[in-house]
């Protein structure tokens, strides 16, 4: 059943990043392949021209650009630049390795330095992939907010909810808006857009600061933000800029709030990419076999389609989240897809944010199920929250 049901996502998760990748690595080896050639044989042809110009050997040549190769490795760079390893180039470094951005335009090159930066990197990687986790769950909780606001709004519009109702003065209020949840559709949107405003008020200030092409800088935007890192762009390099302090202190909000974002919007996209697998698997379980649908997919909760409105007995959001089993009489949304039915009947990602958004959005505290275990595992989001969730079922309460 359930055990079969995840070994089949992961198995086809794991052939449909193998075929993204295969088409990825066609496509760039397509785009830059015959940019690498001509480069290379520009580069040739200058060598030779330099060779036979100043009369040197091919090898005494190659042999002084290993030299300098190296020389470049440890921070030496024909223009000048600012010292890597002076204390805010060293922050600037401690901050791409706790980050995970990685740039690798500084490493260290001492025996000491790389055996501390492994310990180093652990508790740090460690404590900032929690930070983000927390700020995930606030942002999150903040945005369903604000949906829930505009969705009562439009409710005593259209006259469902009388104008003069508070929250906590009654329970219609309540009763009406219980089933309802941000569609993750809607959070995903307005995480793309938070990403791309910072993306686009970030570039505006590199361009002009960092020489580069306002292009060049929404791409550095991305590496940076996503933590890819690749190092052939990298701000805040030059020794000197105009209003030096003021540039490094927007440099380090921007990378802050950017990695913050679009960790938050990969959290999100990964729950839709999760749900899509779940519909891909149902499909084909329809059409292998019909018999088996019911064992592995027991309820319509995982399947991305559009359902109509059914009339069931009121459930509070409560109920609607603790209420995990495969045969609850949980109702389909008008929404394609909820951010609640994700997170509450997959037991991934962002779970315990799923119990902060519904309080914060009903603007009352959920009292706790008696058979829902307190055992201090269950907390975190992504992959984080994967783990925690494993430990709580094999846990046991004393």
């Amino acid at each position: 059943g359930r055990l079969n049901a995840d070994n089949a996502r992961f198995l086809l998760l794991a052939v449909l990043i193998v075929l993204y990748m295969l088409c990825g690595a066609a496509v760039f080896s397509a785009i830059e392949l015959p940019t690498e050639r001509e480069a290379k044989e520009r580069w040739e042809e200058r060598l030779e021209n330099f060779t036979r110009r100043h009369n040197l050997s091919r090898a005494e040549l190659r042999h002084f650009l290993r030299e300098y190769e190296e020389a470049s490795v440890a921070g030496i760079r024909v223009d000048d630049i600012r010292p890597r390893w002076d204390f805010t180039g060293a922050f600037y470094f401690v901050g791409t390795v706790v980050s995970t951005i990685g740039f690798g335009m500084t490493t260290p090159a001492t025996v000491g330095g790389k055996i501390f930066l492994i310990f180093y990197g652990l508790i740090g990687c460690a404590g900032t992939i929690l930070f983000f986790n927390l700020f995930l769950e606030r942002l999150i909780t903040v945005i369903a907010y604000v949906m829930k606001s505009c969705h009562e709004r439009q409710l005593r519009r259209k006259g469902v909810l009388p104008h003069n109702s508070r929250r906590g003065s009654g329970t219609t209020e309540v009763d009406s808006l219980a089933g309802w949840k941000p569609s993750v559709y809607y959070v995903m949107l307005i995480l793309c857009v938070a990403s791309l405003i910072i993306s686009c008020c970030a570039s505006a200030m590199y361009t002009p600061i960092e020489g580069w092409s306002y292009f060049d800088s929404l791409y550095f935007c991305f590496v940076a933000f996503s933590t890819i890192g690749f190092g052939d762009l990298v701000s805040s390099q030059n020794i000197k800029y105009e209003t030096q302090g003021l540039y490094r202190f927007g440099n380090f909000v921007f990378i802050l709030m950017g990695v913050c974002c679009i960790y938050s919007l990969f959290n999100v996209i990964s729950i839709v990419i999760k749900q899509s697998i779940n519909w891909i698997l149902k499909k084909l379980d329809c059409r292998c076999c019909h018999g088996c649908q019911r064992k592995l997919f027991r309820s319509r909760r995982n399947v991305v389609m559009p359902g109509n409105v059914r009339s069931r007995r009121n459930i509070s959001i409560e109920t609607d989240v603790v209420n995990e089993s495969d045969t609850d009489g949980r109702r389909l949304s008008g929404e394609m897809i909820s951010m609640k039915d994700f997170l509450a009947s997959n037991k991934v990602s962002l779970a315990i944010m799923q119990k902060q958004l519904s309080e914060t959005a009903n603007g009352y505290p959920r009292q706790m199920s008696s058979n829902s275990k307190q055992n201090g595992f269950s907390a975190g989001v992504g992959a984080l929250a994967i783990m925690n969730n494993r430990l709580a079922e094999t846990s046991v309460d004393r």
